[in-house]
């Protein structure tokens, strides 16, 4: 008991730090939430606000870009007005951000034409990151009219402080122009970041929608085509009750699989649906050639070997490769002979399906091609081999899937 005791005492504090740690992570994960919700002036509008502020504090005046040879002035009302025009539209620098250059811009030009040389400069910079990077008509208009009135402002900046190289102008104006291009790089970059993930959602959906597609013709083929199949022997059963009686009772048995089926599909196909997919394996081949038997069609199941632990997603392929097969058969060659034969090796399961051809086709409706296409696809997705050919009247399925790690 003193033990318990003691290692409870010695765990508490160490459950207590945890909890707190706990309610601190969801505390922050709440206010980031809470963060992210707000307008984007609303966000933006810290950076600007501690620019202002560093910007008049006495230690920070003067520290700012100098463009041309101006001389340092005192600050005064103007400097302040300068200061609060290149840093509070910032605010509006992914809003609208040809308004935000515009007022940005004439603060930058008032705080350089009178000399205050003011921190909040660095806005300018910003602004032009901000408007290549979320400005979306008229670029080319506002990037001309810009470069256009860089000329005056030179002009002024040469006639007050006359001593500046024209070479510094013009690396004054290149690095501007850098601006701009490294939030047009930015812009483009999130462009085709969106047409990526446009692109990886859109094939996504349609691989989901095949895979639907094809899930639903397994299910629903098979099940339909033997329903249909063992109805229209039931017209020449009339004068036999008995195996009327059976024809009808195997109907309704293969209509409540194929009900079932379909309703564990659409389970799967519900995002709250938390089961695990129920997949049919090589073990129910035997079931599966015996429902085809009930539906009028002679069948030789022959299977050699046995599946390996590790066959995953190769025993799932190997059923649906026979289910189509034997569905096939059903359709065009009703009561012909139909071989099936599995052979279990150590890294792969050999499938084959044949009939010789000399039923007849039934009333189901023709396929649309969707199964053996649906088939290759399924093989050739664990790297095996895939052929469906006409034989002497008849037709055969042959599959070879590697079976391994797949799962």
């Amino acid at each position: 008991m003193r033990v318990l005791e003691a290692r409870y005492r010695a765990e508490a504090p160490r459950s207590g730090f945890r909890d707190r740690y706990a309610r601190a992570v969801v505390d922050l994960r709440r206010a980031t939430d809470v963060w992210r919700r707000l307008d984007v002036t609303v966000r933006d509008l810290p950076f600007p606000l501690i620019l202002a502020v560093v910007s008049l504090l006495p230690e920070f005046q003067g520290k700012g870009t100098q463009f041309g040879d101006v001389p340092a002035r005192a600050y005064d009302d103007w400097a302040v007005l300068a200061v609060l025009l290149q840093c509070f539209p910032l605010v509006l620098r992914r809003r609208w951000p040809a308004v935000c250059l515009a007022l940005v811009s004439m603060g930058f030009v008032l705080d350089q034409l009178r000399g205050y040389h003011a921190f909040a400069g660095m806005g300018m910079a910003l602004a032009l990151v901000s408007a290549g990077a979320h400005l979306t008509s008229r670029r080319r208009v506002i990037a001309v009219l810009l470069s256009v009135a860089y000329v005056p402002v030179v002009v002024a900046l040469d006639r007050i402080a006359p001593t500046e190289a024209p070479e510094g102008f013009v690396m004054f104006y290149v690095v501007l122009a850098a601006a701009w291009g490294v939030g047009t790089w930015l812009r483009n970059t999130r462009i085709a970041e969106a047409e990526r993930r446009r692109h990886v959602a859109e094939a996504t959906r349609t691989a989901e929608r095949t895979r639907i597609a094809r899930e639903l013709h397994d299910v629903v083929t098979h099940h339909v085509t033997a329903m249909v199949v063992q109805t229209e022997a039931a017209r020449y059963l009339t004068a036999a009750p008995d195996r009327l009686d059976e024809t009808l009772n195997a109907v309704t048995d293969t209509g409540r699989r194929a009900i079932g089926d379909l309703r564990h599909l659409l389970d799967l196909l519900n995002p709250d649906h938390d089961t695990d997919a129920r997949t049919p394996s090589t073990g129910e081949l035997r079931t599966l050639v015996e429902q085809t038997r009930r539906a009028g069609q002679p069948v030789e199941f022959t299977q050699e070997g046995t599946p390996a632990e590790s066959a995953g997603s190769a025993e799932f392929v190997a059923y649906r490769v026979v289910q189509e097969a034997l569905t096939n058969a059903l359709k065009y060659a009703h009561g012909s002979r139909t071989g099936v034969s599995v052979r279990y090796g150590e890294k792969e399961i050999t499938v084959e399906v044949g009939n010789d051809g000399s039923g007849s086709r039934t009333g189901a409706p023709g396929g649309s091609g969707r199964g053996l296409v649906g088939l290759r696809e399924r093989v050739d997705a664990l790297g095996g081999e895939f052929s469906a050919d006409g034989t002497d009247g008849g037709f055969v399925v042959r599959a070879r899937i590697p079976a391994g790690s797949t799962s």
